[in-house]
């Protein structure tokens, strides 16, 4: 039997890059769990788009985050019983809902950026800069080459 750490995942494991990604995707789970409220990352998420992209349909929030609609509904409705979004009806199509963020959205949203890059910085304290714009890079580059996924 070989010299070697039996503590340490095979080989085998540690070569697929599928593995690697699921590791770090848990790690970093159990990170932004441990700092961040509870629905924190939803929250981040669709405030991010409605700052950037403007008033969205929940049905449009939630294909460009790849959300499945009760669960935007679900986030949408938190945000707004906390005055982070204005949901009003569509005035051309009184069955879809507009969702708009708000002043107190835009601060909410700062805030969980600030806890979100903390958490970053945490997971990857062993790149340097410039490894961790690389790793975003190639990350990106990797999910581009899928097209949309769902969440």
């Amino acid at each position: 039997m070989p010299n070697e750490d039996p503590l340490r995942p095979p080989g085998r494991l540690e070569s697929l890059t599928q593995w690697q990604s699921g590791k770090i995707a848990t790690l970093g789970a159990r990170l932004t769990s441990s700092r961040m409220p509870l629905g924190g990352r939803a929250d981040f998420a669709v405030l991010a788009a409605l700052q950037q992209f403007g008033p969205l349909s929940q049905a449009d929030i939630g294909r460009s985050l790849g959300l499945d609609r009760n669960d935007v509904n679900e986030v949408v409705g938190r945000l707004e019983g906390a005055h982070h979004v204005h949901r009003m009806p569509n005035p051309t199509d009184r069955r879809r809902n507009t969702v708009t963020i708000t002043a107190q959205g835009a601060r909410h949203l700062d805030e969980l950026e600030a806890i979100a890059h903390e958490i970053q910085n945490d997971l990857l304290q062993g790149l340097d800069q410039n490894e961790r714009v690389q790793l975003r890079a190639l990350l990106r580059k990797v999910l581009a080459s899928h097209g949309p996924q769902p969440s």
